[in-house]
């Protein structure tokens, strides 16, 4: 069933932990299942990687390569928090155990469907290429450039709880 407290709140996000707490909320509600602990990194990582966690690690690292060029070719905070909860999702459920790649898909668009609606740009980003905001090429080769160091992200993961339950 979609809960448009969900859409509102993910409209209203303004950073990386506010997403992140959506995205267990969800998780919980949805699956039943939820873990605490996690930080998140920002990486410059290979544009064909969007994000990555290490197993048994309680890390999650995202691209900031392809984040910046979402961020930059969106036409919404909608379009660039449906990314983000679209990755934090799909690494979430992997920090789960969830370590197929198809499984993993399957059950972010299944969660994203339930409860943000099929119709929504995050489902959107679930069935298919999490960037599709802007296919423009030239766009893609002006972010080749950058190097800079792992970023980490404070107040990510506000919960208390450091384990799998």
């Amino acid at each position: 069933m979609v809960n448009s407290e969900y859409a509102t709140a993910l409209d209203r996000c303004q950073n990386f932990g506010d997403v992140f707490t959506l995205v267990k909320r969800a998780v919980r509600e949805s699956l039943g299942q939820e873990r605490g602990g996690l930080m998140l990194y920002l990486a410059d990582l290979p544009l064909h990687i969007g994000a990555f966690h290490g197993v048994g690690s309680n890390a999650i690292v995202m691209n900031r390569r392809l984040l910046n060029f979402v961020a930059k070719s969106a036409r919404s905070v909608r379009q660039v928090n449906s990314y983000v909860f679209s990755i934090l999702l799909h690494e979430y459920l992997h920090s789960l155990g969830y370590l197929d790649e198809s499984t993993t898909r399957r059950l972010v668009y299944e969660v994203t469907r339930r409860i943000l609606g099929e119709q929504h740009e995050a489902a959107a980003m679930a069935t298919g290429s999490p960037i599709r905001v802007s296919p423009a090429p030239k766009a893609w080769r002006d972010h080749f450039g950058s190097h800079e160091s792992p970023e980490v992200i404070t107040d990510f993961d506000r919960s208390n709880q450091t384990y799998i339950s």
